[in-house]
C-alpha cells in the first residue's frame, strides 16, 4: 500500500471512535484531510466539528460541516483526532509540520482523548527524527534559536511560513529528544515561545497506526 492509502485506512478507522450526537475535534494536515472525508459521510451523526487551523476549517465547511468555535464550547469535546509528524511507544509526539502545533495543542487540550492517527513510517523509539517545530513571537526567534544552538542543536526559521496566529515557526534539527515531557516543559518557559511542537503533556492515548498488514492500534 502506498503512504496515502494507509492514511486513507487509519483516518477511515477513526470514525469508529467518532461519538454520534458530539462535536469531534479535528486537527491538520494530510491524514487529518482523509479523515475529514471520512466524516463528510457521517456528518448527519454528529453535531459538527472544532477545528485546529484555518485549511481544515475550509475543507470541512466544503464537505457541509458546521464548525463550532472553540471559544463557545461550554464542555470538554469527547475526542479529538489528529496525526502526528512522529510518535513513539510511549503515545508523545512531535507536531507542526503543518504549521497549525498551537491550535492543536489548544484544541487537544479541550478533548478528553486524542486518537492520532498515522502510517507506520511516525513510530519512532526517540523522538527528534523529524525537526522539531516552534512558534515562536518574531523579536524573539534570535534568541531562542541561539538557546537550542547552546543544547547542541541548529534551529532555522521556516521561510515563507506564518502560523495562523500570524507567527513564524523555528525548525529545530539535532535533537535527541528522551524525556518529552521535561524538554516540553522547559521550552515553553522560554521568553517568547508560543508553543512547542513536543506533545508530551497532551499526548495520545489512542493511536491507530497504518501497516501494510492493516491498521495496528496502539493504546497508552
Amino acid at each position: 500500500m502506498t503512504q496515502d492509502e494507509l492514511k486513507a485506512l487509519v483516518a477511515q478507522a477513526a470514525i469508529e471512535h467518532v461519538v454520534p450526537g458530539a462535536l469531534v475535534g479535528v486537527g491538520t494536515g494530510s491524514t487529518v484531510n482523509h479523515f475529514i472525508d471520512a466524516l463528510a459521510k457521517i456528518k448527519d451523526r454528529i453535531a459538527g466539528a472544532v477545528s485546529s487551523s484555518v485549511q481544515s476549517t475550509d475543507r470541512l465547511r466544503r464537505h457541509g460541516i458546521p464548525v463550532v468555535d472553540a471559544a463557545a464550547l461550554d464542555k470538554p469535546l469527547p475526542v479529538y483526532v489528529d496525526g502526528a509528524d512522529e510518535i513513539d511507544h510511549h503515545g508523545y509526539m512531535i507536531k507542526g509540520g503543518g504549521a497549525a502545533l498551537t491550535r492543536e495543542k489548544i484544541v487537544a487540550d479541550l478533548a478528553e482523548r486524542f486518537v492520532c492517527i498515522a502510517d507506520e513510517s511516525k513510530l519512532v523509539d526517540t523522538l527528534g527524527r523529524f525537526p522539531l517545530p516552534v512558534e515562536v513571537i518574531t523579536m524573539a526567534a534570535p534568541q531562542i534559536a541561539r538557546r537550542f544552538e547552546a543544547m547542541g542543536a541548529t534551529a532555522t526559521l521556516r521561510l515563507g511560513v506564518t502560523t495562523d496566529n500570524g507567527h513564524p515557526i523555528l525548525d529545530v534539527r539535532g535533537l535527541r529528544i528522551a524525556d518529552p515531557l521535561a524538554l516540553e516543559t522547559e521550552i515553553n518557559q522560554w521568553p517568547g515561545v508560543v508553543t512547542v511542537g513536543i506533545f508530551a503533556r497532551h499526548k495520545a492515548g489512542l493511536c491507530l497506526l497504518g501497516t501494510a498488514g492493516g491498521v495496528r492500534t496502539l493504546r497508552f
